[in-house]
């Protein structure tokens, strides 16, 4: 009888450690995995970021390996839209964009860096796409594979800036006062590649900002600036890359 429940009781506890250790190596799979990921993220590298020329890009992309491990990359270039929330959405290479690269795919050793020319002509102009760089691990093993896309985005503006017409505009303003946050709706009103420098919120004492971001012509941002003050915001100041507009919160159209 004794024997019998002593017996039970090595049994359950064999049991629980079984799931413990099993538990335990799936959470340890899974730090790796992540670890991994991780590393990956930071050890390959593709520069500049951005580039922007007139009339025709001519560039060079540096493709970096930092890990102990050979990797294959693959390029492709796509174009692009941005949404209201600031999101990339990508497509097809546009038609009337023609690119030349000097190379398609490479072989990273761990440790170098490879560099890929292109040129890049577009029918109308402004024009921007990406170059999307997939990184990979080339030796078949049992870590995860892992595929890193790091972009290069091109923007290629006209020789001479377009007469101006229209302007980027604030178009209307919205605060949250329980959560702290200040929502501010923008519009690039031109036929022009626009970039924001900064969107900065003021009060008589108080100023918060947001960092800046490019515009495509014609298309809408929203933007999120944090305010935890006590103090009502009270002015907005939009600076982009031909002008700056200071403006009284009071007097913009807030969403009914």
């Amino acid at each position: 009888m004794d024997k019998s429940i002593v017996m039970g009781g090595q049994n359950r506890e064999s049991s629980l450690n079984v799931t413990s250790a099993l538990a335990l190596a799936s959470r340890s799979m899974l730090v790796c995995a992540l670890l991994v990921l991780n590393r990956c993220s930071y050890a390959q590298a593709v520069s500049p970021v951005i580039a922007e020329f007139r009339k025709i890009a001519e560039g060079r992309i540096a493709l970096t390996n930092n890990t102990f491990t050979p990797m294959a990359v693959a390029l492709e270039a796509r174009s692009f839209s941005i949404d209201p929330d600031g999101v990339g959405v990508y497509r097809p290479l546009d038609p009337n964009i023609h690119i030349k690269l000097s190379s398609m795919s490479a072989r990273l050793d761990p440790g170098h860096t490879y560099y890929v020319s292109y040129r890049a002509e577009a029918e109308a102009l402004p024009a921007w796409f990406t170059i999307y760089s997939t990184f990979s691990i080339l030796r078949h093993s049992a870590s995860p594979d892992v595929r890193i896309l790091l972009p290069h985005t091109v923007y290629i503006y006209p020789t001479k800036p377009k007469a101006k017409s229209g302007a980027v505009e604030v178009k209307q303003w919205t605060y949250l006062e329980d959560s702290g946050k200040i929502f501010v709706e923008i519009l690039n009103n031109t036929l022009d590649l626009e970039r924001v420098e900064e969107i900065r919120i003021d009060s008589d004492s108080h100023s918060n900002a947001s960092p800046g971001f490019p515009m495509l012509p014609g298309s809408k941002r929203r933007v999120e600036v944090d305010w935890k003050e006590k103090e009502r915001p009270e002015r907005i100041l939009l600076r982009t890359n031909r002008s700056n507009v200071r403006l009284d919160l009071h007097s913009l159209r807030r969403p009914d």
